[in-house]
This record gives structure tokens, C-alpha cells and sequence, in this order.
């Protein structure tokens, strides 16, 4: 009996984009050693240091085809030897102006340290246009005071973002991931984050094809043009609006207590920290050259960082408006529910929260 030919294509795509089963630990020494890996994926780079224009050095073709993901090299370039050529010095200037780097257009030390960095998969440019607002013109916008605020965020071209009428979007995760409460309540938070500033809303769904953003964890190529690639390197990547598509390694070794006080191995990404950058995705942002902001393309691991900069909440405020409970001061947010040092939970309770139990607790006194 012949098969059609589409049966056994229909069956390797199936498989080729499997979801896959992540990795979460509840802190930093539960990682397992291994999955601890002894160097990164782009830890060769560090061996073009010093490499400039009209060299040939082995690693430059890697490097060119890294630029070129991120945007630095346009798509229609195609020398990929290991030729220091006059587009990589540009790209390199590119990169080095977007890092508020000194802009030689040589691999030096700082510039180095920032390109083996683990990052966000979306590129730095697109089509052409760069999605970080350095050495550009200057904002001088400010939506919440006048404070005179030089801003560097960015949007994706076009400014896509989701319509006004749109306030309330709904997520959903992958069921075949099969994530626990835990893990899907620190989603809850970074949404929060954004939430704080805006007045959209974001409510959990159980329907995985009708939730305006859908999330889900993957393994190397997962069917939209851009695999994963392991441990670090690239984490995680978001479509810009009205996709909804969010994206996470599941290889990479996700810790969701957010302590990395006495350290952590150098595979150790915080989840809370990737997921609130990518929701900004999600919602039109592009990247950030401000380097402590959640848009900022990179964060080494074993960092947490959560809390929106001045510069996230002006980008989000220009496509949204604000929430009208904020307060124009910078976002501060506490998750209602963190750890402490030792891995145990505790609660933040409001003033009314514990004012509360003491009043029912007095009237039942006096009634019974």
C-alpha cells in the first residue's frame, strides 16, 4: 500500500516542532551539575579579541552569521568567510553605538563581553531598522511629568500594537508543557509588571488557541524560523503585536525563586525576569540601549531583573496611555507572593489586609 507523499511530511514537522519538556528548579542548588554546562555557546567569540579590518581569523564566520540573526548584517549578505570585510566592521560600529559602546568597529574587550552574553532571541534590527534608540536622535518625551527625560526605547517597525478597544488580552500556555501553578503564577507577576502602568489587563485562559497571547516552551527549531539554541545564548523570543507568540527555551535552566544572592552556577537564568521583557514584546516594545531597563537585549545569567525602568514605562505609555491609578513615580511593584532567603514562601499583607481579621475577630467577641 503507497502512502501519499504529505504523510510522512506532515509526520516529521509534527515531530520537528514537538514542544519540548522544560527545565525548572526552585533555586539555584538544585541544578543538577549535569546540566551545568563547562562553557556557553558563544564563549569562542572571546578568542577574536583584537581582530579588526583586512584580518582573516577563524570564529569570524560564526560571528558574521550572529550579527546577521540580530539584524547587523542585512539578510542579502552572503560572505560568509572568516574575512574581517568592510560590512562587519560596520556592523560591529552598529553594534557597538546600539551598547553604548565605543564605536571602533574593532573586537575589543567590552565589546566581546557584551556579544557572548545570554540575550533575547528577537533581533536588534529588523528589516533594516534598528529597534534601539542609540545614537539616534533623542526623545525627550515624558508622558507623567515635566521633567525634561531623554528616552531610548524603541518599537517594532510600524508601531504595531493592540487596538484600543483591545484593554483586556488573555493568555494561555502550551498544554503539552504541562506547567506546574507555580511556574505559571510567576507569569502572573511579569504581566502584573506591565499591567501597573497601563491600563491593560491580562487574564489566564484555559484555551490555548483563543488566548490573544499563547506562550510555550520549545526546543531548538520549533517551526517559526528561529531555533533555539541550548544552553544560553538565545532564551527567549516574542512577536510583536497582533501575533501573541511567545517563545522560551526549554533547555535553558529556568530557576523561579529569584534568589541569586549567594550566587549561581553560570547557566542559571531567572524565568520572571525573560518573561517580563518578553511581554514587552508582546505589547510593541522593541529593544532598549538602556542598559539597566527590562528592553535591554541581554542579562547575564544568575541576574534577576524585574522592575520596569523609567525608560520601559515612557515606550509603554506612548502606545497605551497610563493606568489611571499610577502614579507617574517609578513602578513598585511587589509580587504579592515571594521567597525568602531559605526557599520558603511568606505574604505581603496590605494595611486593610491585616487591619481586617482584627475587626470580624472584635465584633464576634462582643456577639457571641
Amino acid at each position: 500500500m503507497k502512502f501519499p507523499l504529505f504523510i510522512p511530511i506532515i509526520f516529521l514537522l509534527l515531530f520537528s516542532i514537538y514542544p519540548t519538556s522544560a527545565h525548572f528548579f526552585p533555586n539555584i542548588t538544585s541544578i543538577p551539575r549535569s546540566l551545568i554546562p563547562n562553557t556557553t555557546v558563544w564563549e569562542a567569540f572571546n578568542q577574536l579579541l583584537g581582530c579588526h579590518n583586512g584580518q582573516k581569523v577563524d570564529g569570524l564566520t560564526k560571528l558574521k552569521k550572529y550579527l546577521q540573526y540580530f539584524g547587523y548584517l542585512n539578510f542579502s549578505y552572503s560572505n560568509f568567510s572568516d574575512d574581517f570585510d568592510d560590512y562587519l566592521e560596520s556592523a560591529i560600529k552598529t553594534y557597538q553605538l546600539n551598547f553604548n559602546l565605543n564605536a571602533t568597529g574593532e573586537l575589543d574587550e567590552q565589546t566581546l563581553k557584551h556579544i557572548v552574553q545570554p540575550r533575547c532571541g528577537n533581533a536588534d534590527i529588523v528589516n533594516g531598522t534598528s529597534t534601539m534608540n542609540s545614537g539616534k536622535q533623542p526623545r525627550t518625551h515624558s508622558s507623567n511629568s515635566t521633567i525634561h527625560t531623554v528616552a531610548h526605547y524603541e518599537f517594532f517597525p510600524g508601531k504595531p500594537r493592540w487596538p484600543e478597544s483591545k484593554t483586556e488580552l488573555t493568555y494561555a500556555f502550551l498544554p503539552e508543557n504541562q506547567l506546574s501553578e507555580n511556574v505559571k503564577s510567576l507569569f502572573g507577576r511579569a504581566f502584573e509588571r506591565w499591567s501597573e502602568v497601563t491600563p491593560l489587563t491580562f487574564t489566564e485562559t484555559t484555551s490555548y488557541s483563543r488566548a490573544d497571547l499563547k506562550i510555550g516552551f520549545f526546543s531548538g527549531d520549533h517551526g517559526d524560523g528561529e531555533p533555539f539554541d541550548g544552553v544560553l545564548g538565545t532564551l527567549a523570543h516574542a512577536f510583536s503585536p497582533p501575533a501573541g507568540r511567545f517563545h522560551l527555551d526549554g533547555d535553558e535552566n529556568w530557576v523561579t525563586d529569584g534568589n541569586f544572592l549567594n550566587g549561581s552556577p553560570v547557566s542559571a537564568v531567572d524565568l520572571e525576569s525573560v518573561a517580563v521583557h518578553e511581554i514587552g514584546h508582546l505589547l510593541g516594545l522593541g529593544h532598549s540601549s538602556v542598559e539597566d531597563a527590562i528592553m535591554y537585549p541581554s542579562i547575564s545569567s544568575g541576574t534577576r531583573k524585574v522592575e520596569l525602568a523609567r525608560d520601559d514605562v515612557m515606550g509603554i505609555q506612548e502606545l497605551y496611555g497610563s493606568n489611571p491609578n499610577y502614579n507617574g513615580s517609578e513602578p513598585s511593584l511587589i509580587p504579592r507572593q515571594e521567597r525568602d532567603s531559605s526557599g520558603t514562601y511568606y505574604l505581603h499583607y496590605s494595611l486593610w489586609e491585616f487591619v481586617m481579621p482584627l475587626v470580624i475577630g472584635t465584633f464576634l467577641l462582643f456577639t457571641l
